[in-house]
């Protein structure tokens, strides 16, 4: 045969032998109609091995294939899956030679990208107008991609994937905008802006770090320019460098506020440290820590331990002092263990720390005003059988304008449950000795009155005080002719000291002196009292024709008497004489100013009465849908007194009255007390200590006071306006909802409250001639400027001084995913502003925050 004619039948062969191979491999479908269709919907494409290690199965409207180029073109509805990878796109063409796949968002007719590819991956979703993809090297290419991660979106004009763990973007916005994310808007409200980001991926956390980053507010830039940026994605904790504040303060210099880092530890607990920096040396650390076991315990642990320097070294108004703030917070969950419980509130510090703070959000919580602060720490323990409690407390008191601290420790409280002395017979208790019930306890107290330069020292050691006390207090009551309630008790106090009071007159130095003894000694001190109490109903009903249908009148009239011995008796040993200067005899008790407390001194045989009233108005109303409205002209009102029939001189007491009232809708409250001497109170010319004299029936007012407030709102001065009702039209601006009117304009409920407040109080006694008065008038409120815009304030007018005092102006706004805050404190003392933008999302909350702050001079010394 010749060969040429050979070599065509060889070649004829193998192209019938291919075709027959294409036939098999891409088999023609039938459409529903059962005609063949000539275009493929779907296919499957199978590349040797040694470059695809995955199926790679393609779907589109239309594909077509360049066999010499070996390229595979898909248009409209185009989709390619291969391993976890799945793109969906307007256009995709594969490079079987190169092993790229490149997808393409639909466009207009301009060429304008106006649907993304979307690239599935793991379950994360990416948009981007054009991706390439190598499916070798797993490589890819991305332009103006939107990423999606945690609380927020990436969009960055490049990004190039290194791997399934490395992206590097380029020119790329991060923003936590919910409302851009879900594409509800076109624009953010705020984003940070870099030039270079890179996006790491783990299988338990992600992160980006970035190059110089800056942020924008609604478009705008703002000074907020970072030199780089770590932003962990995680729902674990991640230890990270916390941003800080800045600013300059004149009397300290420029700052940094809040530099520091955050460090979990372990499941349980985690680390701030923060630290405050200032030109002219004074510096602040602030160590935080948070803990918590779920149903066990939680708690937190902050300190501030600084050095404050005001002034030039060498001149006079130089300063320079350490301060330091302890604060401990402990809690126990009360499931973890109902019978021995573990609590703690500690806030210990230096004695000019609040008013010489670094931290302006003391002036701004008033934490500024303190006087006193106390610690306490608490364990209690409870029996499953035994009828008792036991609480160990130490607890720790400051007073910043003395200087003095109150310490207690340990002490120890046995509580024995009440119990009943007598059992029943019937079941039901009646009578009064059914009905005695007993109640028990011993206290144990350790009591020292020091200050923080004796703390811990041999001063303190020795003027350290231990008392132990006992009370037993038995009770019953019973009910005798149907209205009145009959109760009687009996107290006794049992107590022991080491140390007791010697109190002599020195007449060398010509003053009396105190005298500390320390030995034991103790007293044991009785009374008893009883009781009977009932209640009186008055109506008085006006005609038919009246507006005021009834006014009720409630009365709860009481009476008591009360019974001690006379403990200042020379036989029981508690009282002792001293010859004063004059030679004259005084009486003072050996346990005066001790930790137990000091035994009554004359006999007390005392009467004493109190009556409560109550008084409503009942008047109709077409306002009420019963149309009758009851009216609270007293809540309450009180008049007590009592009558020592014991007493040698000045039997009567002082009288008081208290009531408590409140109008307009419960909304107008009125709280008052009065107290009256019946005793006439003689001044002599030119002296301001004045004598009580026996002379009765003059009413002297020795105390007053009066408090008043009401709370105004935009409800106060009408009624509550439906919008939806009232205005057809609704929109939203932003993210803040209108309505509108026929004409256009907006409308929403701008609501607004303002509280106003009144104190008056006037106190005199036998030692004030003219008395004591305090006169204010305080005002608290805000007002909404805009559904999202909030204007607060708070002031309050000294009327006696004719000044005013703290007073605070606040803004805020509360954006969609930022919020800004600005207080003021224009004037006094404080004098101060403070600025702050934060970010909601979780993630930027601590990490990403402006603040400007400014403080005055000092103007008082240390």
């Amino acid at each position: 045969m010749d060969k040429t004619v050979f070599k065509n039948i060889l070649q004829f062969l193998i192209i019938l032998i291919f075709n027959n191979f294409l036939a098999q491999e891409m088999p023609e479908k039938m459409s529903k109609n059962g005609v063949k269709d000539t275009i493929p919907k779907q296919d499957t494409v199978v590349i040797k091995k040694e470059s695809l290690e995955d199926i790679l199965q393609t779907k589109a409207d239309n594909i077509r294939r360049d066999f010499p180029k070996k390229m595979v073109y898909l248009n409209k509805n185009a989709q390619v899956k291969y391993q976890d990878m799945q793109i969906d796109a307007d256009y995709i063409s594969i490079d079987e030679q190169k092993n790229l796949v490149y997808a393409r968002g639909k466009q207009d007719s301009l060429g304008k990208i106006i649907e993304p590819v979307l690239t599935t991956q793991a379950g994360k979703k990416y948009e981007t107008d054009q991706f390439s993809y190598n499916t070798k090297t797993k490589q890819a290419i991305a332009y103006n991609a939107r990423t999606e991660e945690s609380e927020g979106v990436i969009i960055a004009n490049k990004t190039k994937k290194y791997n399934d763990s490395v992206f590097a973007m380029k020119h790329a916005l991060y923003t936590t905008d919910d409302y851009f994310i879900k594409k509800k808007d076109t624009a953010a409200d705020y984003h940070m802006l870099a030039s270079n980001i890179k996006l790491i991926k783990t299988k338990t956390k992600s992160q980006i770090i970035t190059g110089p980053i800056q942020m924008y507010i609604e478009q705008v830039p703002t000074p907020l320019i970072m030199p780089f940026a770590i932003l962990p994605f995680s729902d674990k904790r991640a230890a990270g460098i916390l941003i800080p504040s800045f600013g300059e303060r004149q009397d300290v210099g420029f700052f940094l506020n809040g530099l520091g880092y955050y460090q979990p530890i372990g499941e349980h607990f985690d680390l701030k440290i923060l630290s405050d920096i200032y030109t002219k040396g004074s510096w602040n650390l602030r160590p935080e820590m948070n803990y918590q076991k779920k149903y066990r315990y939680s708690g937190n642990f902050s300190a501030d331990i600084g050095t404050i320097v005001r002034g030039i070294k060498g001149l006079d108004d130089y300063r320079k002092e350490s301060t330091y703030r302890i604060a401990w917070r402990h809690t126990q969950d009360t499931k973890a263990n109902p019978f021995l419980t573990f609590s703690a509130s500690v806030d210990a510090s230096s004695t000019k720390f609040y008013n010489n703070t670094l931290n302006n959000s003391y002036i701004m919580d008033q934490s500024v005003l303190r006087t006193q602060q106390n610690s306490t720490l608490t364990l209690t323990k409870r029996f499953l059988k035994l009828p008792a409690t036991i609480t160990a407390t130490a607890s720790y008191a400051q007073n910043f304008a003395t200087g003095s601290t109150d310490l207690r420790l340990p002490q120890m409280n046995v509580a024995i449950n009440q119990f009943y002395l007598l059992k029943s017979k019937t079941g039901v208790r009646q009578g009064l000795l059914e009905n005695i019930t007993v109640n028990t306890g011993l206290n144990i107290t350790n009591f020292v009155q020091t200050n923080q330069g004796e703390f811990f020292k041999k001063a303190m050691w020795d003027k350290l005080q231990t008392g132990i006390k006992n009370n037993i207090t038995l009770g019953t009551t019973t009910t005798f002719a149907k209205y009145f309630n009959f109760s009687l008790s009996a107290n006794i106090d049992n107590a022991l000291t080491t140390k007791t009071l010697n109190k002599f007159y020195d007449p060398i130095e010509n003053v009396v002196k105190n005298e500390t003894v320390k030995n034991i000694a103790g007293y044991s001190t009785f009374t008893t009292s009883t009781s009977i109490q009932t209640i009186l109903y008055g109506m008085l009903k006006f005609k038919k024709g009246s507006k005021i249908e009834a006014i009720r009148h409630v009365m709860t009239p009481s009476v008591n008497f009360s019974y001690s011995p006379d403990f200042g008796n020379p036989k029981f040993g508690y009282y002792r004489n001293y010859n004063d200067a004059n030679g004259a005899l005084t009486p003072y008790s050996i346990f005066d100013g001790g930790i137990i407390g000091v035994p009554t001194n004359g006999m007390t045989a005392s009467l004493g009465f109190n009556i409560g009233s109550n008084i409503e108005m009942k008047m109709k109303s077409k306002n009420d849908s019963t149309g009758v409205k009851k009216i609270k002209i007293f809540e309450t009102l009180s008049f007590s007194g009592n009558y020592n029939f014991a007493a040698k001189d000045h039997p009567w007491s002082i009288f008081t009255f208290s009531g408590q009232s409140s109008f307009f809708d419960n909304k107008f409250k009125v709280n008052t007390s009065l107290s009256l001497d019946p005793y006439k109170i003689l001044f002599l010319p030119g002296q301001d200590v004045g004598i009580r004299t026996e002379q009765f029936g003059h009413f002297s007012v020795q105390g007053f006071n009066v408090q008043a407030s009401y709370p105004l709102s935009n409800e106060t001065f009408g009624e509550k306006v439906d919008y939806a009702k009232k205005y057809s039209s609704k929109g939203e601006i932003r993210n803040e909802n209108y309505y509108f009117d026929e004409d256009n304009y907006a409308h929403f409920d701008q609501a607004w409250t303002l509280n106003i407040n009144a104190n008056y109080a006037y106190t005199r006694s036998s030692s004030s001639r003219f008395g004591n008065k305090i006169a204010s008038v305080g005002l608290d409120g805000s007002i909404k400027l805009t559904p999202f815009w909030n204007v607060n304030g708070s002031t309050h007018y000294d009327m006696i001084t004719k000044q005013l005092a703290y007073t605070r102006i606040g803004f805020s706004r509360d954006q969609r995913s930022f919020t800004i805050n600005f207080n003021w404190v224009p004037f006094g003392q404080y004098k101060v502003y403070d600025f702050f933008i934060g970010i909601k999302a979780n993630i930027l909350s601590d990490a990403l925050k402006y603040k400007d702050r400014s403080f005055p001079q000092a103007s008082a010394p240390f």
